[in-house]
């Protein structure tokens, strides 16, 4: 009786030299190196895929926290003694805890009016910090100072009221002034001293005041809303579940930029989830191809399995040959195709400039798009993951094949040689 595994490697090799055989049928051996280089290209396309996802969401992120604090403190019905505050958190891993203030309000120019959220704050350039540098905003709060009444625009905002530095607006806040003329809305009159660009939705709804000016127009007096907190890293923020704790107990709210931003990041998730699921489709095309290039191998080869069968090799093991052929074809297709993914991914902003260079225009229009290089961080969780899938879908589409070939009657296919 022959050894199981020597029935294994037999299949094996048998196995790979179908794969490697110079004496296929043309159309065979055509939809096999067809499937091979779909299952690459599959695995490359998402791969490449995933990571420019994964690029735009580090790129959003990045030019959020160049505006948006870390984390913030709010304070029902105003804070007092904001230094007091302050010095109470442990500041381990805060780098800045400054107070803020807010208000929602109506910007007005010549022609146009849009509806910001003001935010009052210190004209400290030291208190904005940035992940990736230098923050696009500290230069021009610096511009703020307390009694010039004056406000620093997102560009976006700034292109839609159709003003540049210097000119002058008109500010609403939802604030009633009785007058012996009767009760009208609080205006006053602003003058826009800086404009910053980040690359963000932020740059079309926030207007950005000293905090004693904001302050005075909404009668605040000393109060602020509460504390604007900076960490040394804003994705790790040790100690917040204790800090978290500590606000909850004294009533106060504390909101990370994950929560303010929830929305936002859900929503590229979700359409990374769908772009994954919908480009997945093509490994699963390769591996129907892999399906097909198998049942015409097993009916070209019906002779050499009934002579295989005759000479005493199990169902099994005629199964096994297929399994191993199909395998490997889509196991390479995924090997190099992975491959090619992990080269061209982190390149993928460098090639599309390449490109833009020859054809002699741009994909991104600096006038239209904040981000004029295509961004790409290669996450190996994804690799992974896509690699995976392919693996899988080889293994599963061999399966059907495998059988037929294992069920083929030795002398049914003899009858006629």
């Amino acid at each position: 009786m022959v050894p199981p595994s020597m029935m294994r490697r037999l299949a094996v090799f048998i196995g790979l030299r179908y794969i490697t055989s110079s004496r296929a049928d043309g159309f065979g051996a055509f939809v096999s190196l067809f499937s091979f280089l779909a299952m690459s290209l599959g695995v490359m396309v998402l791969i490449v895929v995933l990571s420019v996802m994964n690029g735009f969401d580090r790129e959003i992120k990045t030019r959020l926290l160049e505006v948006i604090p870390h984390a913030t403190i709010n304070v029902p019905g105003g804070l007092a003694d904001w230094q007091a505050l302050a010095g109470s958190l442990d500041h381990g891993a805060l780098a800045a805890a400054m107070p803020y203030t807010e208000a929602q309000a109506m910007l007005t120019s010549d022609a146009h009016f849009q509806g910001v959220s003001v935010q009052g704050v210190l004209a400290d350039a030291s208190n904005y910090r940035s992940i990736s540098g230098p923050s696009p905003l500290a230069a021009e709060v610096e511009k703020l100072q307390s009694g010039s009444y004056g406000v620093v625009l997102g560009a976006l905002l700034a292109r839609s009221l159709g003003v540049v530095e210097g000119d002058r607006l008109l500010l609403t806040l939802p604030e009633l002034s009785v007058t012996p003329l009767g009760v009208f809305p609080r205006v006053k009159q602003v003058t826009v001293l800086g404009i910053f660009q980040v690359g963000a939705q932020i740059d079309s709804g926030v207007a950005f005041m000293h905090m004693h000016d904001l302050g005075r127009l909404l009668r605040m007096g000393t109060k602020v809303n509460g504390l604007r907190l900076f960490f040394d890293d804003p994705f790790i923020m040790p100690g917040l579940p204790v800090l978290r704790a500590g606000m909850a107990a004294q009533g106060y709210q504390l909101e990370t930029w994950q929560q303010s931003m929830a929305q936002l990041f859900q929503a590229i998730r979700t359409e990374k989830t769908v772009v994954g699921l919908l480009l997945s489709v093509i490994i699963g095309v390769a591996a129907f191809n892999i399906v097909a290039s198998l049942v015409l191998m097993v009916n070209e080869k019906r002779k050499d399995i009934a002579v295989l069968r005759s000479l005493g090799m199990m169902p099994a093991t005629v199964a096994a040959i297929f399994r191993t052929q199909g395998g490997v074809t889509g196991v390479l297709g995924v090997a190099c195709g992975v491959a090619a993914g992990c080269l061209l991914a982190p390149n993928i902003g460098e090639l599309v400039a390449f490109l833009e260079g020859l054809a002699g225009d741009q994909v991104f229009d600096p006038e239209l798009y904040f981000i004029t290089v295509l961004p790409s961080h290669l996450q190996w969780l994804d690799v992974v993951l896509v690699g995976s899938l392919g693996v899988v879908l080889s293994v599963f589409a061999t399966l059907y094949p495998a059988w037929r070939a294992g069920k083929v009657p030795p002398a049914e296919a003899l009858r006629y040689e």
